[in-house]
């Protein structure tokens, strides 16, 4: 069964009010806001459905869903001074709107029958390709591409719980889609708490070549006490 529309548009709108706040952040024009609103809320959506041609394009078949960008970036533009009661309101309205558009992104891949592997990256590309997207335009390397606090991870394993709690465990869809909720906004607010970070810089290279000296050097002399007792 297909994610109701009302949660779609649900995302949507939440993705929007990302916008807004990039926007404002950013000090953009009034073409600015609705172009960044457009972006946020349907850009993982779009990039979704042109890689798995199946479905329809969701951004272009519902006929609320640019309306909805539109309404929001022009009340965001024009009432400015509405958010600045909210300092914290774009770190959770972030994650909201990834968590919302994982589970969209998730049940349209499985209503299409993909595979596991691809039914999670079609989850994973829903929830952060409007911030890959938006950061793109902005000029800025993507968030999803740096080290941060769990921006991608949360959206793979808020898939993976909405796959498993579809197919393996067969809860009701609204069931999964809390749970989904629930993983990743836990996730992100417990890598923001305590600055847990996606690793980067990584070299294994030092300890693989020290461990591959040491094997060699084992069987060499390992070899060495053959001969000797052959010898003998």
């Amino acid at each position: 069964m297909p994610v109701p529309e009302w949660l779609d548009l649900s995302a949507v709108i939440v993705g929007a009010i990302a916008g807004v706040l990039v926007s404002k952040e950013h000090k953009l024009d009034l073409v600015g806001f609705i172009g960044m609103c457009l972006i946020c809320a349907l850009g993982g959506g779009l990039l979704r459905d042109a890689i798995m041609q199946a479905g329809g394009v969701y951004a272009i078949s519902s006929k609320w869903a640019i309306p909805l960008c539109v309404i929001t970036a022009v009340v965001g533009f024009f009432f400015p001074s509405a958010w600045e009661k909210f300092p914290t309101l774009y770190e959770l309205v972030d994650m909201i709107s990834v968590a919302l558009f994982v589970v969209a992104g998730t049940d349209k891949a499985l209503a299409n029958g993909l595979h596991a592997s691809a039914v999670l990256l079609m989850g994973t590309i829903t929830g952060v390709g409007g911030g890959m997207l938006r950061d793109v335009f902005l000029g800025e390397v993507p968030q999803v591409f740096k080290r941060s606090n769990f921006y991608a991870l949360c959206a793979v394993a808020g898939s993976f719980a909405y796959f498993l709690c579809s197919r393996v465990i067969a809860t009701a869809q609204p069931v999964a889609s809390a749970a989904t909720v629930v993983v990743v906004v836990v996730l992100r607010q417990v890598s923001l708490r305590f600055d847990i970070k996606s690793p980067a810089e990584v070299d294994l290279t030092p300890k693989v070549a020290a461990a591959g000296r040491r094997v060699a050097s084992d069987v060499k002399a390992h070899a060495v006490n053959v001969m000797k007792k052959d010898e003998k």
